[in-house]
């Protein structure tokens, strides 16, 4: 297995689809280091050539924020909006949509997937025995 920042990259899939493997690469920035490094983005990962795989290495570590720095960027980010008590922040913490967003409906992934229905409100009729 080819092993890029920390993560372990697909054999069998093409190198521009295996570099968004890793947290912070899209296919956009994935395209432009290949085009940086002059490597065809049709290649497979096991076709590549140990060469190959090192300038791939260089670049994304030299010119790129991946894996753990990026998380812990965010984590940073997220954590400086909420002790400034920013509106943000308080979205942040209370797990709701930060980006304007409604909330009345909608939002069920960020709130829960709580489908509380009433129903008649009425028990059903007793059993004759």
């Amino acid at each position: 297995m080819a092993r890029i920042a920390g993560v372990n990259i697909p054999q069998e899939k093409r190198i521009e689809i295996s570099l968004t493997y890793i947290y912070g690469i899209g296919k956009n920035t994935a395209n432009k280091i290949l085009k940086e490094t002059k490597i065809n983005p049709d290649t497979r990962v096991k076709d590549l050539s140990e060469e190959d795989l090192n300038k791939l290495r260089a670049i994304i570590e030299k010119k790129l924020r991946v894996e753990g720095d990026l998380r812990r960027e965010i984590l940073m980010n997220i954590k400086r909006l909420k002790d400034i008590k920013s509106y943000r922040g308080s979205r942040h913490a209370k797990n709701l949509p930060t980006r304007g967003q409604r909330t009345k409906t909608n939002s069920r992934t960020v709130r829960g997937n709580k489908r509380i229905s009433a129903g008649s409100g009425r028990k059903p009729a007793a059993q004759k025995t």
